[in-house]
């Protein structure tokens, strides 16, 4: 655990560190686009955050390669390298886009290419076990093709979310770390060593949202752009591709101590290796779906870019820009957790009674879109403004006794011309 730590502060204190700079050359390369319709934000702001990203995803694999165990897996398996040029090609694709933009048709044939040359180094689908029937092998085309389509789906699913400061960067994150705590139990608790490059990819993944996040929590100083959106995409997809099919169930299973009903509730995440990924990313995901249903209902093409994503109806209810990105954080936690709670817990009840009861709770919050929380008084001096109690008004009287008589006497003249005015228009339209 220790290993992966380091690795994930450092990738964060990196990609925190060049932020900056980056943002000073995004401004000075144009990199900043004017405000269009469908924006929610009302200066121009600069992009290619995912330069910083991309840094700290390089200073992250260097720290790895030079740890007593994570070093190891530079060694024996492929996948690291896969990650890399993947990530790689994705990143300059985005680049381009971000500065001189790039036609929606092109920009997903860079992302199926990014995809295909992952697959051609090894990272791709080897099998899917099916709950009560036995692991399914897939052959090289089938596992190229689940691969490369899971690779464009993740991608532009993140892609779709970045519409709100601190959106994207805090979704990925938040599905990062429930995805890091399936694999590293997979890992250390099954001792499954096929697990460790998800476990890395979720470490590094998590640091590049937390220290991107600082600078692009509202309001933005910078955004990721797609050179940032779309190489989170791809690695969120690396990480469940990279641990689909290695799985053995009976190495799980032998651990049970026999018992078919304790062995069938350990394997509920081993049967469908991709069902937490998926979970994790469920509102991206949705509004994807509905977003390429609304658009080919309309007679537009599916990438026509629009102003009715479900970021933008929280706004439109009247939730204020914070708020919104609050409830996507917490309605993604709670269904990315909730996944992971249901699968090392023996007591389901109590994971679905308490799934319910913040379902309760998060649509209470949506149809309460003007409430207001503030802190209590004592704690005020160290929370944001916006959660501060707003201090009464002073009255007019102390104020008016504090004026020199020089200052009276100028506003009474000021009064009187006031006065003046309102006579002369008041007698004219008579």
């Amino acid at each position: 655990m220790r290993e992966y730590l380091l690795v994930l502060f450092t990738t964060a204190a990196v990609t925190y560190l060049l932020t900056g700079p980056v943002r000073k050359f995004a401004i000075a390369a144009g990199a900043m686009p004017a405000v269009r319709a469908r924006d929610v934000h009302r200066e121009p702001t600069p992009r290619l955050g995912g330069i910083a990203m991309f840094g700290g995803l390089c200073a992250g694999l260097l720290v790895a390669s030079q740890l007593t165990h994570l070093g190891r897996m530079f060694v024996q398996s492929a996948d690291v390298k896969a990650l890399l040029s993947g990530a790689g090609i994705m990143w300059v694709l985005g680049v381009l886009d971000d500065k001189w933009g790039v036609d929606a048709l092109v920009k997903l044939g860079g992302q199926m290419i990014a995809a295909g040359v992952m697959v051609w180094q090894g990272v791709t689908v080897i099998s899917i076990p099916v709950p009560g029937f036995q692991t399914v092998t897939l052959s090289p085309t089938q596992g190229m093709i689940i691969s490369v389509t899971l690779v464009v789906v993740m991608v532009n699913a993140v892609n779709f979310i970045d519409g709100l400061d601190g959106l994207a960067a805090g979704m990925v994150c938040i599905a990062a770390m429930a995805f890091f705590l399936y694999s590293y139990r997979l890992w250390y608790g099954y001792g499954i060593s096929d697990a460790a490059p998800a476990v890395l990819f979720s470490a590094l993944l998590i640091g590049m949202c937390l220290g991107f996040l600082p600078h692009n929590l509202h309001p933005a100083r910078i955004f990721m752009g797609d050179s940032g959106s779309m190489m989170l995409g791809l690695m969120l997809a690396v990480s469940a591709i990279s641990i689909t099919g290695r799985v053995d169930p009976d190495l799980v299973t032998a651990q049970t101590g026999g018992s078919q009903t304790a062995a069938i509730h350990v394997l509920v995440p081993i049967y469908i290796p991709l069902l937490l990924p998926l979970t994790v990313i469920a509102l991206p995901l949705a509004d994807l779906l509905l977003a390429v249903v609304r658009r080919t209902w309309a007679g537009k093409s599916p990438f026509a870019a629009d102003k009715q994503h479900l970021h933008h109806r929280l706004l439109e209810v009247g939730h204020s820009h914070s708020r919104a990105v609050l409830i996507m954080y917490f309605w993604a936690a709670l269904i990315a957790f909730g996944t992971v709670a249901v699968s090392i817990t023996n007591t389901a009840r109590a994971v679905v009674l308490a799934f319910a009861g913040l379902c309760l709770v998060g649509i209470v919050v949506l149809l309460m879109p003007r409430f207001r929380p503030h802190a209590p008084r004592a704690v005020q001096a160290f929370v944001p403004p916006r959660y501060r109690k707003p201090e009464p008004a002073e009255p007019v009287a102390p104020a008016m006794a504090e004026l020199s008589a020089e200052d009276k006497e100028l506003l009474g003249r000021l009064g009187t011309g006031a006065h003046a005015i309102g006579s002369n228009r008041a007698e004219r339209g008579n």
